[in-house]
């Protein structure tokens, strides 16, 4: 097992400096073309370019869009539709969750006592579909702000007062479910959550589309993105004709399994990327990480980014703190069985988190679902 983790950024850096960052393009071969091969040779037109660039942007179904979270098609209704974010909590006794293989993006960064806590965003979640989505679990600010960067409607049930000045902030549109540590609107609105009879309190409340409807009603909440608050670029994506394979940097890595167990101790996270469909299945506690809600489907994705954070215990029970904006920090990013170390920054609180190969041009995202691994600075994980 290989170990990666702040400390080897030198390590990196020097054999980017031996090998340099990209492969050298081959020598094309010329041909001195007689009249009589000019004439046969086929030669590309300007039109013959476009009706590839266009071909790359044909929808699968007429009204169908890009989505700006995962560049897949999707419909055209929900092209404006603001995404959900919800906490969703990590330790065993949450386990199974409900509809997180539905989620475009999904966060993992730990909380007090070693273990993590889930956020996923949903872009597609108003449908009958989304009966059960959950378990829902209490707020950490530092959330907050990466819920921000998608202008997402925030979803949680309560949490500690810490949230308080982020979670009152006039532009923030949050749905809680339980009181919290604050001055501000509290309690459980409508029928968002609902508490299941197959499982213990706190691990059984539940957000439901229909509830979510209800409580952005009547709390007057836009269902549709906010001026000023939403960049539609948040992410860049390669081409679905020409994919990031990585195979540009001179120093990627291969990873065939990546192991998060050093920096998510509870949990033990790590991925497996399958080369037949191209994606890093995610597994936790030893076991794949299902979607009870679906067919028991084990989340995957098609894009991993691993963020090294500057974090802080705020008291004596454990509490953290995470420097997710103002600051520029490492970070490595895997897809097609590959990765590369990268930079982060974030520059304020509606600002989205770009990622930099080391030659400061931003990456390429591929098409599909993304994991992002927020770990304490300092930490290591492994891969084979």
């Amino acid at each position: 097992m290989k170990k990666l983790g702040v400390s080897l950024l030198v390590g990196l850096t020097f054999a980017m400096l031996l090998f340099g960052c990209g492969k050298e393009k081959a020598e094309e071969e010329t041909v001195p073309a007689t009249e009589e091969t000019a004439e046969s040779l086929p030669v590309e037109t300007e039109s013959e370019t476009e009706t590839e660039t266009v071909a790359e942007d044909v929808p699968p179904e007429e009204g169908m869009v890009r989505s700006s979270l995962t560049n897949e098609w999707i419909s055209g209704d929900i092209a404006d539709q603001r995404p959900i974010a919800v906490m969703v909590p990590n330790d065993s006794s949450a386990l199974p969750h409900y509809s997180l293989s539905k989620a475009d993006i999904l966060y993992e960064c730990p909380v007090e006592g070693n273990i993590t806590r889930l956020m996923a965003i949903f872009k597609d979640w108003d449908n009958d579909d989304m009966k059960r989505i959950g378990n829902v679990r209490s707020s950490r600010d530092y959330f907050v702000y990466w819920a921000f960067e998608y202008d997402a409607i925030y979803f949680h049930f309560g949490g500690p007062y810490y949230i308080a000045p982020v979670i009152e902030q006039k532009s923030t549109d949050n749905v809680t479910g339980a009181n919290y540590g604050g001055t501000g609107k509290k309690g459980i609105y409508g029928n968002a959550y609902y508490r299941s009879s197959d499982r213990k309190a706190p691990q059984n409340a539940y957000l439901s589309a229909e509830g979510a409807n209800e409580a952005i009603d009547k709390l007057g909440i836009s269902k549709t993105y906010r001026d000023n608050y939403y960049d539609p670029d948040h992410f860049k994506f390669a081409p679905e004709s020409s994919p990031n394979t990585l195979d540009q940097y001179s120093n990627a890595i291969t990873v065939k399994k990546l192991d998060m167990a050093k920096c998510y101790p509870i949990s033990k996270t790590y991925f497996e990327y399958n080369e037949e469909d191209g994606l890093f299945y995610r597994f936790e506690y030893g076991k794949p990480h299902v979607d009870a809600g679906f067919d028991n489907t084990q989340l995957a994705f098609k894009n991993v980014l691993v963020q090294f954070a500057y974090y802080e215990v705020r008291d004596e029970k454990g509490y953290l703190t995470f420097q997710d904006h103002d600051t520029t920090r490492d970070g490595y990013y895997f897809t097609n069985g590959k990765g590369i170390h990268v930079n982060w920054k974030k520059s304020g609180d509606y600002d989205p988190t770009k990622f930099y190969d080391d030659d400061g041009n931003e990456i390429e995202l591929n098409t599909g679902k993304t994991m992002i691994c927020v770990v304490e600075e300092g930490d290591t994980f492994g891969y084979e």
